[in-house]
């Protein structure tokens, strides 16, 4: 087998009470099963962008990602296939039309999903859907995009702007945040992080504490940890590393570009990703 696997991403999408949640299991008449909506990422799509798509194809369903799921890998002609899934809340619905691919949805209990699901790898996933709260908040934390060099940059370090590379790194951001449905964007006042958000929304919100400059350890974890709505921060390499593990993440320095997403419950981490742009 290739070791560049093939590959996919998915949802299990759930509706009502979070005690008795109902799931979207679809089936393909190609295939004869029943599984869970996912599919190919297209060439140069991030993998959250492509399971928000292949939902919402296959289902008609507008979703809001939450915490991930275990990533599902399996043969297929030869090659390795991954899978990426999330648990995902339903937040609109356009309807469902049956076609070539998927020909009927269906809304059922966990116990009829168990019956009814054509792979093992599906069953396991909803073992692991309710094993932690679904109904948790969404805290994304983002460095900014590539900016060029501090040394060569003659201006104010504030106000150095994205190179091509950030551009494009916020670009790709912009197809993702909307996973999240984040009602709050905070971002450090320099340039090249307002930037970074933009291409997404440009009702940012610059914050002094998320800055180089004028960050404070303590200050700055406690303003990010006292939010409790859907977010996104955009800040530095400086400041995130102890900013993540105040927040009960992993202290690591991320990319640029990167972010990591705290899913959370009444302030504890219930569930943690890591993603590049």
């Amino acid at each position: 087998m290739t070791t560049d696997p093939l590959r996919a991403a998915g949802a299990v999408v759930w509706r009502g009470a979070e005690s008795g949640p109902e799931v979207a299991v679809i089936h393909r008449p190609r295939y004869d099963d029943w599984t869970f909506p996912k599919g190919k990422l297209e060439a140069g799509e991030h993998v959250i962008a492509a399971a928000l798509r292949e939902v919402r194809e296959e289902t008609g369903l507008t979703v809001v990602l939450g915490r991930p799921l275990p990533t599902v890998r399996y043969p297929l002609q030869g090659l390795l296939k991954r899978v990426d899934y999330w648990a995902a809340r339903v937040t609109g619905d356009g309807g469902f039309v049956p076609g070539d691919e998927v020909d009927e949805l269906r809304w059922v209990s966990l116990d009829r999903a168990r019956e009814l699901l054509s792979y093992a790898w599906d069953v396991d996933l909803l073992g692991t859907l309710t094993a932690a709260p679904l109904s948790t908040v969404p805290l994304v934390l983002v460095r900014h995009g590539s900016a060029g060099s501090r040394q060569t940059w003659q201006g104010e370090d504030a106000r150095r702007p994205l190179d091509p590379e950030g551009q494009a790194q916020a670009a790709v951001l912009a197809t993702v945040l909307a996973a999240y449905g984040p009602e709050i964007l905070l971002s450090s006042p320099s340039l090249r992080c307002v930037q970074t958000l933009e291409p997404y929304s440009a009702d940012i919100t610059p914050e002094p504490l998320l800055s180089e400059e004028t960050w404070d350890p303590t200050k700055t974890s406690a303003l990010v940890g006292e939010l409790t709505a859907p977010a996104v921060v955009c800040s530095h390499g400086k400041v995130l590393p102890s900013l993540l593990a105040a927040l009960g993440g992993e202290e690591e320095h991320l990319p640029k570009g990167g972010f990591t997403v705290l899913h959370r419950l009444d302030g504890q981490v219930i569930g943690a990703e890591r993603h590049d742009t």
